[in-house]
C-alpha cells in the first residue's frame, strides 16, 4: 500500500509535531493533548444520573475489568478481534478490492447531544445520513469521542478521536474513526459544544440548527479497514473499522473542553492477532 502508507505516516507524523480515540454503540447502549499513555489515568466520576453504569475507564471497573463485571462483558476479554488496535504500517495490506468508504451525509437535523458519563454522544434522529462500503449501505446513527484517542498509528496516540457509528439492515455495525490533531477551530465543534448538556440531564438536549457532518471528516476518504469489535462493553464484534488516513484539527481550547469533562475515556490498545489490515484504492 505504498501511497496510502506514505501519505498516512506523512500526515501523521507532521501532526505529531505540531501536538509536540459502537463506541461504538447504538445510542441506547453508550459505547466504541499530548500523545497519552495506554492506561487509563484517574477513575472517571459515575455523575449524578447515571446511577446505572457499571463500568468505567479505570480501577476496578477500569477496562482490565470489565469482563469481570458483567457475564455479558465476557467478550471484553476473551474475544479474539478487539478494538481498538495500532496500526502498523508494516502490516498493512493493499488488496487492491477495498474502494474508499463513500459518505451520502445529510446535515442532521434534530440530533441529540447528551453526556452518556463515558463521553459526549449526538444521536441522529433521521436515517437521511448514510455511508457506502464495499457496496453496502450503513446507515449514521450516532457519533462520539475519545481523549485520547483509542486507535495508535505506529504506537503512538493522537490526542482525540472521533468515531461515527453505523448500521446496515442486517444490524451489522460499522465505524469510521477520525484522528484529532490540535490547530484550527473546527465550527461543528464549536456549535456542538456550546450546548454541551448537564450530566444530569440524562435526555440530553435537541439541537435546533442543523449539523454539518462534512465539517467533522477530512477531504481524503481513504482508510486503513479491518474486522473489530465495539471498543466499551459489551465489546461485540464483527464490527466493520474504516480508521481515515488523514487526521482533523480542533482548536486546543475545543480539545481542553473537552478533556476536562472526559481527562482519559479510552481503551488500550488491543491485539491484532491473524487478522488482516487492509488498505483502500
Amino acid at each position: 500500500m505504498s501511497r496510502n502508507k506514505i501519505g498516512f505516516a506523512a500526515v501523521f507524523a507532521a501532526a505529531l509535531t505540531l501536538t509536540a480515540c459502537g463506541q461504538n454503540a447504538a445510542p441506547a447502549s453508550p459505547d466504541a493533548s499530548a500523545p497519552a499513555p495506554t492506561t487509563a489515568a484517574a477513575p472517571t466520576p459515575v455523575k449524578a444520573g447515571h446511577a446505572a453504569v457499571h463500568w468505567s475507564y479505570a480501577a476496578d471497573t477500569g477496562p482490565e475489568h470489565w469482563a469481570d463485571l458483567e457475564s455479558e462483558f465476557e467478550t471484553c476479554k476473551i474475544g479474539q478481534a478487539q478494538s481498538p488496535i495500532n496500526i502498523d504500517h508494516t502490516q498493512i495490506v493493499e488488496s487492491g478490492d477495498i474502494k474508499p468508504i463513500e459518505t451520502h451525509y445529510a446535515k442532521l437535523e434534530n440530533a441529540t447531544i447528551v453526556d452518556n458519563g463515558h463521553t459526549i454522544q449526538v444521536n441522529a434522529a433521521d436515517k437521511d445520513s448514510y455511508m457506502m462500503l464495499d457496496g453496502e449501505k450503513y446507515t449514521l446513527l450516532q457519533f462520539h469521542f475519545h481523549h485520547p484517542s483509542e486507535h495508535q498509528i505506529d504506537g503512538k496516540n493522537a490526542e482525540m478521536e472521533l468515531h461515527l457509528v453505523h448500521e446496515n439492515a442486517k444490524g451489522e455495525k460499522a465505524v469510521v474513526g477520525v484522528l484529532i490533531h490540535p490547530g484550527t477551530a473546527n465550527p461543528v465543534i464549536e456549535q456542538l459544544w456550546s450546548h454541551l448538556p448537564d450530566p444530569a440531564n440524562t435526555d440530553g438536549e435537541t439541537l435546533n440548527a442543523p449539523i454539518d457532518l462534512l465539517a467533522l471528516l477530512p477531504q481524503n476518504l481513504h482508510a486503513v479497514h479491518y474486522e473489530g469489535s465495539l471498543t466499551t462493553p459489551p465489546c461485540s464484534e464483527h464490527v466493520n473499522w474504516s480508521v481515515l488516513e488523514e487526521p482533523v484539527e480542533w482548536s486546543q481550547a475545543q480539545i481542553d473542553l473537552f478533556a476536562k469533562r472526559f481527562p482519559d475515556n479510552h481503551r488500550p490498545v488491543q491485539n491484532l492477532g491473524k487478522r488482516a489490515l487492509n488498505g483502500d484504492d
